[in-house]
């Protein structure tokens, strides 16, 4: 049988639904890596996986004149979570507001991105420095919403790492309402390293996550940073409510194929790898015809055949022709063919 011949089962078909907890195993938010391309991508190969948007800030959704490609998505994506970047209570709120009419099921506050950009408009990790701030933020957005609103953060900055500083945001944080609390086990310094260093130098502290989930044992606490196998998962789940998946999942994405057996109790198989691209070239073929150019949406299926006999050619004629003319849908098919896996 042809890869054009093996049709999947289309999306739109009712999820069956499970009694796990939905947040167990989530996407982490990456800028220019979780949009909504890749989200849908990842959808395909998990039916259950929480996923998160990339890092929007308030201002680009508040004085902005693109709303749709800030916050637009499918609804196959759901469920998802906004990442809003902010601190200004009110803008915050109004933010929430929106993400609420447009569908979204979570709102989720950056406290934790290290970057220059964050830190020159006083939200991400540098709000880490304020706990009180963020409790303001917090209970402003959960007051505007009935959908419930999450915070994600580090365990520190620079100097500012002990535990019990940890323990006060959250306390703080808690104390308004919020119960979904996602900790990146790195602190981060905000001087001294750049954004890629600091999700690979700052030691993992995973007991600090532990400790919190001992010391708020009515919270939902999720662990992220380091986590690349199915064993780090099932390991962390002993300890923690859920895990936030990052850069594994993008650059080895067939790896989350096993997440609606191992955690959510689905008994029914997942799409193959190339079913998985079967879908997406439809997906694709539906998406120019709106505009979205071919190598904004192939450039999330790198990772897709990783590990495969044949993944280096597939990668090389995605990235030696998307770019080009002319090309469709049918080249992520032809690419596919030169792959030996199912």
């Amino acid at each position: 049988m042809s890869l054009m011949q093996q049709k999947p089962d289309s999306m739109s078909n009712v999820r069956h639904l499970t009694t796990a907890d939905p947040r167990k195993v989530s996407l982490a938010p990456m800028l220019d890596w979780t949009d909504r391309h890749f989200r849908y991508l990842l959808r395909l190969v998990s039916r259950h996986m929480w996923l998160y948007t990339e890092m929007v800030t308030t201002g680009a959704i508040l004085y902005g004149n693109n709303l749709p490609r800030f916050m637009g998505f499918s609804a196959e994506e759901k469920p998802l979570s906004l990442q809003l970047g902010g601190s200004n209570p009110e803008e915050l709120a109004r933010c929430c507001v929106l993400a609420q009419e447009q569908g979204y099921d979570e709102v989720n506050l950056n406290v934790g991105c290290p970057s220059d950009r964050v830190q020159s408009g006083m939200f991400g990790a540098c709000l880490m420095a304020k706990p009180e701030l963020v409790a303001e933020c917090v209970a402003a957005m959960t007051e505007s919403v009935d959908i419930p609103v999450s915070v994600k953060t580090r365990i520190g900055i620079d100097h500012e790492d002990h535990y019990d500083q940890l323990q006060y945001l959250v306390e703080a944080v808690s104390e308004t309402g919020c119960r979904y609390f996602t900790i990146h086990a790195r602190k981060a310094w905000l001087e001294g390293l750049s954004p890629k260093d600091n999700r690979t130098i700052p030691p993992l502290r995973y007991d600090f996550v532990y400790q919190l989930k001992q010391d708020f044992p009515e919270l939902h606490i999720t662990i992220n940073g380091g986590i690349k196998t199915l064993a780090d998962m099932q390991r962390h789940l002993e300890q923690v409510d859920g895990v936030m998946i990052g850069r594994e999942a993008y650059h080895n994405t067939y790896l989350m194929s096993e997440v609606d057996r191992l955690f959510y109790g689905v008994t029914e198989a997942s799409l193959s790898r190339k079913q998985v691209i079967q879908a997406y070239a439809d997906y694709i073929e539906t998406q120019m015809q709106q505009g979205v150019p071919l190598i904004q949406m192939t450039k999330h299926t790198l990772g897709l055949m990783h590990s495969c006999p044949g993944a280096r050619t597939f990668r090389r004629i995605l990235s030696e022709n998307a770019w080009k003319k002319g090309q469709g849908p049918e080249l992520l098919i032809r690419a596919a063919e030169a792959v030996d896996c199912d």
